[in-house]
């Protein structure tokens, strides 16, 4: 009997929630400025979020490995869904800040999603099938700041009402259309050193608790996977700082008939980049990869993403800016499938849960550092600064692609290696 793909829920559930994520990225800064907030202060907002979920998703992803990922998904959903409610009541800047706080603390639903995808695709696949999760992203990226724009009409409240009923869809399809898991059985001796022994492991095994410092060291001192694991971080700090950034450094830098840019056309910016992340998750990664391989298109896509920002930098009209959007996006694009596929593929098969697991915490590092930067570089008015740090740290990315190359996959073989 044929098993049901997880592919096309997955993508559904990814791909609303995005939804919900995109129509919040354009307008949560331009929302804190109204209560008052710096620029500084507007993009704590993302470092906060970010710090939250380092603390909670190793322990969201400990409790995926004993219960399952579904189970833990619809909690994660249902946290997001509340702060985004929490959002849309604000009346202060304080609420606003614990409505992000609520996010974060119950943060995991793209690193369950990708574990999930793990669990079930084969390693020569997986490239293909974190794919689905970049289709989600751009079709969000696309479709989610449209609606921002123009919900923003309505007042700046409503699109925090739009994406907390997007989250409820979320949660109602990962209920109805994602195939349960089997039961996990007795407990095997844990293959993570530090893990307890409270269930068996997943598939991918189990993903390393915030405090297990010996699981980190261990994966970061592999020579292989320490390079790749400096690409995701480097990747991540560049990415997070552009993004988390851009609506206030267009403000300052853009106007429309003599009126500073606000949320509708920073939300076209975004809407063009999902369009084209489209096309490029469509399909054209797969080809990608199997033409140039995943180590050529990680060196292509960090040059391609420092030449941008740089771009973006000097950026003065609508046209220079849509030429840095497009690298960008193109660059962008093929980064995080390829990193992550990179990733699994460096390590067995029993060990894919915790290489993610201490990706997504280097991740969610630099997206704490990186809005914290940008915000202060950002209250000086350092506009050219601001995107030249994103320049700098992808121009590291593509020194650290170019200097050292991937490890060999790991593939499943009948004797563990010693």
């Amino acid at each position: 009997m044929s098993k049901r793909s997880p592919l096309l829920p997955i993508f559904l559930i990814v791909l609303v929630d995005i939804l919900g994520f995109t129509i919040v990225i354009p307008l949560l800064a331009l929302y804190a400025k109204k209560f008052g907030a710096s620029s500084f202060t507007a993009l704590a907002l993302v470092s906060v979020y970010a710090l939250c979920s380092l603390i909670s998703a190793p322990v969201l992803g400990r409790l995926s490995d004993r219960f399952g990922r579904r189970p833990l998904l619809i909690i994660s959903q249902i946290g997001t869904c509340a702060g985004f409610l929490l959002l849309a009541v604000s009346s202060s800047l304080w609420m606003v800040f614990v409505g992000r706080i609520l996010d974060g603390a119950t943060a995991g639903n793209l690193s369950l999603a990708q574990a999930y995808i793990s669990d079930h695709t084969r390693p020569e696949n997986r490239a293909k099938a974190f794919g689905v999760i970049g289709i989600a992203f751009g079709l969000g990226f696309f479709i989610g700041p449209i609606m921002a724009g123009q919900l923003s009409r309505l007042g700046l409240h409503a699109p925090f009402v739009a994406a907390a009923g997007l989250s409820a869809l979320s949660i109602l399809a990962t209920v109805t259309l994602l195939p349960r898991e089997p039961g996990r059985g007795a407990a095997p001796p844990s293959p993570v050193a530090g893990a307890d022994d409270g269930g068996p492991p997943p598939p991918a095994g189990r993903r390393p608790g915030l405090f297990d410092l010996g699981v980190y060291a261990d994966y970061l001192r592999r020579p292989g996977l320490a390079s790749l694991y400096l690409q995701f971080f480097l990747f991540s700090f560049a990415f997070t700082g552009f993004t988390s950034g851009f609506a206030l450094f267009a403000t300052e830098r853009f106007v429309r008939e003599g009126v500073p840019w606000g949320s509708t056309e920073i939300a076209w910016i975004f809407a063009y980049s999902g369009f084209l992340g489209i096309i490029l998750q469509g399909g054209l990664i797969g080809r990608l990869v199997k033409r140039f391989g995943e180590h050529a298109l990680i060196v292509g896509g960090f040059l391609m993403a420092a030449v941008a920002y740089a771009i973006l930098g000097a950026a003065f009209t609508v046209a220079v800016l849509l030429v840095a959007a497009t690298i960008s996006t193109l660059g962008n694009g093929v980064l995080r499938p390829c990193l992550t596929s990179q990733i699994t593929q460096a390590v067995g098969p029993h060990e894919q849960g915790v290489a993610l697991g201490v990706s997504q915490s280097l991740g969610a590092i630099a997206m704490v550092l990186a809005p914290l930067v940008g915000g202060a570089l950002l209250d000086r008015d350092y506009l050219l600064a601001w995107a030249l740090v994103s320049s700098m740290v992808a121009a590291l990315g593509l020194l650290a692609a170019m200097t050292k190359r991937a490890p060999t996959p790991v593939r499943p073989g009948p004797v563990d290696p010693p």
